[in-house]
């Protein structure tokens, strides 16, 4: 995945670096994406980088006067897709110096008309993996639009100490923990969740994607991985891990995934003197709680059941499971009435939905997992089941896509944005026994003898 989809990077983004681990790293791949997307870019930093880094660029621009410097960035751009811009070069420190965040302010205001991406490294580490920010920092604009935390993921089992940690003593002051006290994901996470630590000065409208850098391995994505959920557990909405250094730089973006189990239907085709497919009998329980025992029993972080018709009976299956029922009154109105009921019916920090439907008992967490998994690892705007060519259910859609939903009437469900955004799903290939659907009497038999031991 690229770090300009992983950031979910928009238009005339102004995106603010801090941390350890890789800032500048990060800044220039960031921008050699952008460029190479046909886009343009200004980075920047508002504290100090290597003077050996300002070769990186294609074109190095110290910002001397600012009203001159201005209209030459402005001619700069039209030359170059990507201009480096920083203080005056200190030959003795072998130091370029940065600009004042209001400059910063200055070159959007002067670019708000074009699509200009402005990358600003905000913070400095001493080449450290972790650290936390003195008073003075971080220095990050206030027309920042993305804040990115970075740590290295190099960081986990070493010790609390100056030789890894810059400004140990803050760090573990501000945990109280112990000098030498080990790196783990709890300690990686509560520094970056500290308002004084990661979060510190980061603007009320900006998104914070933290980014843990340097995982190579199994056992540091593992512990990426770990540091990702305690921060999901946070509050925060996604996070991204990865390695700067290999052709992929995103491994995962890790983002809460809701499961929406839509049980709200009138089961017209059953016939007469049946139950609701809702409330048919399926093992010990009803086809309603098995595919909500599926959604418990898998990586889902929130589960919402949609019901509608005989709600207050459906209701009373559910009682004492880790769920929230979501009423839909105008049920008999086709299927799209649910999915925008569930869809409204989540928080801010949902990053997916995934729609269960209630009369497909082969759908187990299995399945759920790899569809879950497969959006962690492309970001897909998608991500469905695939038997033999042809897709199945159940379908997650990102965020991004919800507005859309809402738009869809009737009883199509998402079948128009999966025709619409074909070549942008993300597949999972499975077994065709989740192709089996209960919609009658006969299917209900014919299953129930499959499956039911």
């Amino acid at each position: 995945m690229q770090l300009k989809f992983g950031l979910r990077l928009g238009f005339s983004e102004v995106v603010s670096i801090v941390g350890g681990g890789g800032k500048s790293t990060l800044m220039f791949r960031l921008a050699d994406e952008i460029v190479a997307a046909g886009g343009r870019v200004v980075t920047t930093t508002t504290t100090r980088i290597f003077a050996a880094q300002t070769n990186i660029a294609p074109v190095h621009l110290v910002a001397d006067h600012k009203g001159e410097f201005l209209n030459e960035l402005k001619v700069m751009l039209e030359r170059y897709p990507h201009v480096l811009v920083t203080g005056p070069v200190n030959s003795g420190s072998d130091k370029a110096y940065g600009i004042s965040s209001e400059l910063v302010n200055d070159i959007v205001i002067d670019s708000i008309d074009s699509d200009l991406t402005v990358i600003v490294e905000a913070d400095g580490s001493r080449m450290r993996s972790l650290k936390v920010p003195a008073v003075h920092e971080p220095v990050i604009p206030k027309c920042t639009t993305i804040v990115v935390p970075v740590v290295g993921a190099d960081i986990y089992n070493k010790l609390l100490n100056d030789n890894n940690v810059h400004r140990s003593k803050l760090a573990a002051d501000m945990l109280d923990l112990g000098h030498q006290s080990p790196i783990t994901p709890e300690v990686v996470a509560r520094l970056l969740l500290h308002k004084l630590g990661g979060m510190k000065q980061v603007p009320h409208d900006a998104r914070w994607i933290p980014f843990i850098n340097k995982v190579s391995s199994r056992p540091t994505l593992n512990y990426a991985s770990e540091t990702a959920q305690l921060l999901l557990n946070g509050g925060v909405r996604e996070v991204v891990v990865g390695a700067l250094l290999d052709e992929c730089p995103i491994v995962k973006r890790f983002s809460k995934v809701a499961a929406i189990i839509l049980a709200a239907g009138g089961s017209t085709r059953m016939g007469q003197n049946m139950q609701i497919k809702q409330l048919l009998p399926w093992g010990e329980g009803t086809l309603t709680t098995r595919v909500t025992e599926a959604a418990i029993q898998s990586n889902s972080d929130v589960i919402k059941v949609v019901l509608g018709n005989q709600a207050d009976r459906v209701s009373k299956v559910l009682k004492g499971m880790d769920l929230d029922v979501v009423c839909n009154a105008n049920w008999s109105h086709g299927q799209s009435g649910s999915v925008k009921a569930g869809l409204d019916s989540l928080e801010d920090d949902v990053s997916a939905a995934l729609f269960l439907l209630v009369d497909q008992p082969a759908v187990g967490p299995d399945l759920i997992n790899a569809i879950v998994n497969r959006f962690h690892e492309t970001g897909a705007p998608i991500v469905a089941p695939r038997v033999a060519g042809k897709h199945a259910n159940p379908v997650l859609f990102d965020r991004d896509l919800w507005k859309e939903l809402h738009l869809i009437q009737g009883d199509s469900g998402g079948r128009e944005l999966i025709k619409r955004y074909y070549d942008k799903v993300a597949w999972v290939d499975w077994k065709d026994d989740i192709l089996t659907e209960i919609n009658t009497r006969g299917d209900y038999e014919s299953m129930s003898r499959r499956f039911i031991p």
